[in-house]
């Protein structure tokens, strides 16, 4: 059987991600068993994910997935550069997959295979380091860099799924990894955009009151209006506003939170005391240098203490959030060859490294922040981390 592994976020899950999974069937086998790595109850654009993980998860093995992992809160608060690397190197670490899928709006493996390499040069380096020491954001350093040295061909860092491509591609470089890239079509409303079938769309229409079922398979609708139901979500970061303020306010030193450079230790401090609401705090920070989307993941590392020393710890452990009877067979496989432990119950972790101990303890703390944002007070327990196992679907034989 082969195993073909997709780095994701499904917040929420909708029509494109189902149809990226057949695609990828497709194109390999179409019995290949799916793996993903899906970010938790935070995603990698700086915000709180709509509904929390577990359902998430759900959703994707009722549409075609087998197996979910999660991909650690502090990976999905960093660049796309780092959030790709830990997701490629928890699948690397599952020693059992053959492929990993992405999509892109170039749809052309060897042009982003070429592009990657071209952006890892010394050359390139000595470029983008040169625009970053005038004072340019990183995206529009490396694209001066591409501009340089890849001409027309330059432009296929213009659209968002084809850098995280890109970046998924030199982290299975970096690593050396075996897993074979294949790429599949972006169709559909543009990555994070208020208009078509994005999934930023979609979060806005659930955010208004109202659910677009034109755009989610059945078996999402039905998870979405019983989260609803119960006052689970949809949620947002100005759900948990307070309790984000009240973290933040306790924070004495920005300068060792991840994502924090030249200065803006002393702008996060002197915004955070002086402004009323999240917003307010990100536009007074806010420069051409650093991307909203930047910013609000620096300001959530914040209120969860998430520091720089996971710019060189890499992920200690493999969790497991959801999976079918195929992923429970993928799982059996996996633990005889992974190369990090698989958490499936909570309390195996005390028998792990300090490092593992700590990033569960971290994970905890983040969730406990994200529960703070139901509507249904009752759901604002803490703790859960410690009490939720993965969700068991029986759906695939």
């Amino acid at each position: 059987m082969k195993i073909t592994g997709i780095i994701c976020e499904y917040n929420p899950f909708h029509n494109g991600h189902a149809g990226h999974i057949k695609k990828t069937r497709r194109l390999i086998n179409d019995e290949t068993a799916i793996v993903c790595i899906m970010s938790g109850n935070y995603v990698q654009r700086g915000d709180i994910a709509v509904f929390n993980k577990h359902k998430r998860a759900e959703t994707a093995v009722m549409n075609g997935a087998d197996l979910i992992l999660e991909l650690p809160t502090p990976y999905v608060l960093m660049s796309a550069e780092g959030f790709a690397d830990a997701g490629i190197r928890i699948l690397d670490a599952l020693n059992i997959c053959d492929h990993i899928s992405f999509g892109s709006e170039a749809n052309d493996i060897n042009l982003l295979k070429d592009t990657a390499e071209i952006i890892m040069s010394n050359k390139a380096g000595a470029i983008t380091k040169e625009q970053l020491d005038e004072g340019v954001s990183y995206a529009s350093a490396q694209q001066h860099a591409a501009n340089i040295l890849m001409g027309k061909n330059a432009d296929v860092f213009k659209s968002p799924n084809n850098v995280l491509g890109i970046e998924y591609l030199k982290a299975l470089k970096r690593i050396d990894s075996k897993m074979k890239p294949v790429t599949v079509s972006r169709t559909g409303g543009e990555h994070d955009s208020d208009t078509g079938c994005s999934a930023s769309a979609i979060r806005k229409i659930l955010l208004s009151g109202d659910i677009p079922e034109a755009l989610l398979p059945d078996s999402v609708i039905e998870i979405c209006k019983r989260e609803i139901l119960s006052g689970r979500g949809p949620v947002s970061i100005e759900n948990a506003e307070q309790a984000l303020l009240s973290r933040l306010r306790a924070v004495s030193d920005f300068s060792e939170i991840l994502g924090i450079s030249e200065g803006l230790d002393q702008r996060f401090k002197k915004n955070v005391s002086a402004e009323p609401t999240i917003e307010s705090i990100l536009m007074k920070i806010k420069t051409k240098r650093y991307p909203m989307s930047r910013l609000r993941r620096i300001l959530i590392c914040a209120a969860l203490n998430i520091t720089k020393e996971y710019k060189i710890i890499t992920p200690p452990y493999i969790k497991v959030l959801a999976m079918n009877d195929t992923g429970m067979n993928i799982l059996k496989q996996a633990r005889k060859k992974a190369k990090l432990p698989i958490i499936t119950k909570p309390a195996a972790v005390s028998k792990l490294c300090e490092t593992s101990k700590k990033l569960f303890n971290l994970e905890s703390s983040a969730t406990d922040l994200y529960t703070l944002a139901y509507q249904n007070k009752n759901e604002r327990t803490g703790s859960s981390e410690w009490r939720t196992s993965p969700v068991i679907i029986n759906i695939r034989v």
